[in-house]
């Protein structure tokens, strides 16, 4: 016997899908089948239920072998080291539900440690442009029912948002978009011949890190100024004959992805891409998104902004909040030696970030809170096994575009494994009565 989830939010990316039906077992502790779901998507429902799941807390030993504890010795063993260091980094966020964050952060506050997420290696630069500039946004669902020419800059949602062009960007049929992708003109400014260009009426192949020349000249085009024979590596009459397609839409979207953020120019580039919208807005509608990844990263930064006012990179060492990228961001203050202790939730920098920042992280007194074994587990000091957000345990998360979601429970956790948020409510406990709070 088996029942049918409906309704199930998939918990990869910051599309946030939410028409997912996921078959479990009629004890409700296997998943037997995930529909709707692209490859990733349904893997990562999959995959918890590996046999070789790591359910038990466990800590390095001297010699490099590892031994299981109880959650109650990883939670003695966190808020010692978070509460003993000066600067403690506690970095992470984006794959968990907005009410660990929230306890997280206060966990933070107590010990007066660095709260960063994962924008601070990829759309950290849009959120300092939002702060320079404002942004004209819309939801996906405007995207899906309105608009009639969409624009993929630096980014390949056929890889990194697999059902995203099929839900809202380019093959649904809208309200006003019947006719799905014949409704509509795709064009990708992308350096390389990615699947996303070849599904495009227009594939601009711009020269690496130039991206805020070609923005700029879009901008010259709209008021048919004159422009050299050549920007970036594209000739004058195609940017004239796209700043022509984009002005005659109804409604123009523009997907921005870390082929923007983090090319020559960073956050620069992300101002010059929402005056472009700005511009547009005086001949037509026009609007502008990111493309987030984590699926809980835009709630990650929710959340912080609640709390503390800035959405990344944020300092509370000195008892009040200060937010300096470039100062108060996780790789700057490895690479300075700045922090002398660590706490990772969500995230993987073991995989991501540079080789130097893993190797401070190594070297320091360190947690780990992941389901997976992943490298930054295999250099912590401590790894602490939790349900998987959104397939063992529901909670709030944040689509790309803003708008808050609640994901699903589908199946039990394995016995006696704790969720994240129960597990940082534990160590925020240890923590005020090592504070003499409680």
């Amino acid at each position: 016997m088996s029942k049918l989830v409906t309704d199930v939010i998939c918990p990869f990316c910051g599309t946030l899908c939410d028409d997912l039906e996921v078959e479990v077992s009629d004890d409700g502790k296997q998943i037997l089948e995930v529909r709707n779901a692209c490859a990733i998507g349904a893997t990562k429902f999959l995959h918890s239920q590996a046999s070789d799941r790591i359910i038990r807390p466990r800590m390095k030993q001297d010699d490099g072998t590892w031994k299981d504890i109880s959650y109650a010795e990883a939670a003695k063993y966190t808020a010692k080291i978070l509460c003993e260091a000066k600067k403690p980094l506690m970095y992470g966020w984006s794959s968990t539900s907005c009410e660990a964050q929230a306890t997280g952060h206060m966990i933070a506050e107590q010990v007066g440690g660095i709260v960063d997420n994962t924008a601070t290696v990829c759309h950290g630069p849009s959120l300092i442009a939002v702060h320079d500039v404002g942004i004209p946004s819309c939801t996906l669902g405007e995207v899906k029912n309105r608009a009639d020419r969409i624009v993929f800059w630096g980014c390949n949602p056929a890889h990194a948002h697999p059902r995203h062009m099929s839900r809202y960007s380019i093959f649904p049929r809208g309200y006003f978009t019947g006719k799905g992708s014949k409704s509509r003109k795709i064009i990708v400014v992308d350096p390389r011949p990615t699947d996303t260009a070849s599904l495009a009426d227009y594939h601009i192949q711009i020269e690496q890190g130039r991206d805020y020349e070609l923005l700029d000249a879009l901008r010259v085009a709209f008021k048919n100024g004159p422009l050299p024979d050549v920007v970036a590596g594209v000739p004058k009459d195609k940017i004239y004959e796209v700043a022509r397609l984009l002005k005659s839409g109804r409604f123009v979207t523009i997907f921005f992805g870390m082929g923007v953020t983090h090319s020559l120019g960073k956050n620069h580039n992300i101002d010059e891409a929402i005056a472009v919208t700005r511009d547009l807005n005086e001949y037509t509608k026009a609007s502008i998104i990111p493309m987030r990844g984590h699926y809980n990263v835009t709630g990650s930064g929710q959340v912080l902004g609640w709390q503390f006012g800035f959405p990344f990179c944020v300092d509370l060492s000195r008892g009040f909040a200060r937010y300096n990228p470039g100062e108060t961001s996780s790789n700057d203050l490895l690479l300075r030696n700045e922090v002398d202790a660590c706490f990772v939730l969500g995230s993987d920098p073991g995989s991501h970030f540079p080789n130097k920042s893993v190797q401070e992280i190594y070297k320091l007194p360190s947690v780990c809170i992941d389901p997976h074994i992943t490298p930054t587990a295999a250099v912590s000091k401590c790894h602490v096994p939790v349900a998987f957000v959104g397939v063992e345990v529901g909670g709030s998360c944040y689509r790309m575009d803003n708008v808050p979601i609640e994901s699903r429970k589908v199946v039990d956790p394995p016995a006696g494994m704790l969720t994240d948020d129960e597990f940082l409510k534990l160590v925020l406990a240890e923590v005020m009565t090592i504070k003499g709070a409680a």
